[in-house]
């Protein structure tokens, strides 16, 4: 990352799945990074996306570690108990809705509530977000996926809006949400077997279009190669 301060500080959230183990391993072998924080659910601290108080309370302990020049939310999830995405509309079932916009939208909102003061002002930020180029309505052309999409969706506008906020006290912010490519993980296994990019491979291409993005004063919707997805 060569556009943040020598010595920035790092942290990723999600750091025990397959995409945000990639990043700290990425991270931790930048010798420009003084610092990388692995928060997870197994962590301590640890963070629930399910549980406001956990991530107040997480993002309370980390204060003294900071202030961080780089985010990166890698949390998210496709499969939730035990049922995968909705091909048509009559699967949809109304708990699961709820229950995928809670992990995949609110819980990253209020990680955004209570980590964005730690970020570092004065200096180039960054906040990364795993997002999904199925929450794109504009480019949604097969339809299905109900719940994950409107999940993903939901989340793109909450990530924009506080962008938009964020940028006031950090006008060097950079606020982008990310399309990872299919990656090979647990979560993508049941749907896409082998042919999927090796988690590192994601993780050094994402971090080599952060390094280079520049802040616009809103979030920036863009995948692994660099390009940007329509809202």
């Amino acid at each position: 990352m060569n556009h943040l301060p020598e010595g920035y500080r790092a942290l990723v959230i999600g750091a025990s799945g397959a995409l945000g183990s990639a990043f700290v391993q990425q991270l931790q072998s930048d010798s420009r990074c003084s610092q990388v924080v692995a928060v997870s659910r197994q962590s301590a601290p640890g963070l629930d996306l399910l549980r406001e108080d956990s991530i107040e309370a997480c993002a309370q302990s980390l204060s003294a570690q900071g202030p961080f020049h780089l985010v990166v939310d890698a949390t998210g999830a496709l499969t939730l108990n035990a049922r995968g995405p909705e091909k048509r509309l009559d699967e949809l079932d109304g708990a699961q809705l709820l229950d995928l916009l809670q992990l995949n939208a609110v819980g990253p909102a209020l990680v955004l509530k209570y980590f964005t003061p730690l970020l570092a002002t004065g200096q180039r930020v960054v906040w990364a977000k795993l997002s999904a180029r199925v929450g794109s309505i504009e480019d949604n052309r097969k339809g299905g996926w109900y719940s994950y999409r409107a999940a993903k969706a939901a989340l793109n506008m909450l990530l924009q809006t506080a962008a938009i906020e964020m940028v006031r006290r950090r006008p060097l912010a950079v606020v982008a949400a990310l399309q990872p490519g299919t990656v090979r993980s647990a979560l993508s296994q049941p749907f896409v077997g082998d042919a999927a990019l090796d988690p590192d491979e994601s993780a050094q291409r994402l971090l080599a279009v952060l390094d280079v993005l520049q802040p616009t004063g809103r979030a920036q919707f863009v995948d692994h190669l660099g390009q940007s997805i329509p809202w």
